[in-house]
């Protein structure tokens, strides 16, 4: 087994995809969270993009999250995508969907009025009501066996938990597969594990720094 070190950010959701893919392989990892303020010379000259997450292998080393999570379940079993070739590149493209809902995520955030961050609350609320379509019996995102699918969609979900503190923005409110599958993926042990306890803490500093309509709404200004 070679060394793996991953180079991370403490709420990055396309890190945690990899943490979460670590941590559901049971192999040993290092962790180092990078502060983009202040971040360590070695990091430049290692990120090809300057962005996180990277993975370490040895000497060598991996980036981009869905590059991490696909050579992490080719090499290290049990293998969480599919056997078969079509519905594994289902799963590939559902994967690419967690990431277009990860772009609205930041917009979402950055709203600068309360009419923008309407729209993005309907824009969401139509990419899950999407998803509730493409869900089967569950608990997870293609039945009982959990997949790079459900990595890649824990960490939107953990975004909704701070959320909820914040107001009831109604995303899920048409969306009961979803709604479950959410609360399954909270109660797995790997997803739990993906972030340090104060993740909701970084999280609502991070929302309260975008000068937005939800870092009014936290603090009442």
């Amino acid at each position: 087994m070679p060394k793996l070190h991953l180079v991370s950010h403490a709420i990055c959701p396309y890190a945690q995809r990899a943490a979460i893919t670590l941590l559901e392989k049971n192999v040993p990892f290092e962790r180092t969270n990078i502060d983009f303020e202040d971040k360590p010379e070695w990091f430049d000259k290692i990120s090809p993009l300057g962005k996180v997450p990277l993975l370490q292998v040895d000497d060598e080393v991996i980036f981009e999250s869905a590059v991490i999570c696909e050579y992490l379940d080719e090499t290290i079993a049990p293998r969480l995508h599919p056997d078969d070739p079509l519905e594994r590149a289902k799963h590939r493209a559902w994967i690419e969907f967690a990431s277009s809902i990860l772009v609205s995520l930041w917009d979402f955030n950055s709203a600068p009025n309360a009419a923008a961050l309407e729209a993005k609350c309907k824009e969401l609320q139509a990419r899950f009501e999407m998803l509730e379509g493409a869900l089967k019996v569950g608990p997870f995102f293609a039945g009982e066996k959990f997949s790079l699918v459900d990595a890649a969609f824990a960490p939107i979900f953990r975004y909704f938990d701070v959320y909820d503190g914040i107001a009831d923005f109604g995303v899920f409110a048409n969306t009961p597969k979803v709604r479950a599958w959410r609360q399954a993926l909270a109660a797995r042990p790997s997803v739990r594990n993906a972030v340090a306890a104060d993740y909701p803490q970084r999280l609502v500093s991070f929302i309260k720094s975008r000068n937005s309509e939800m870092s009014r709404r936290i603090t009442g200004k």
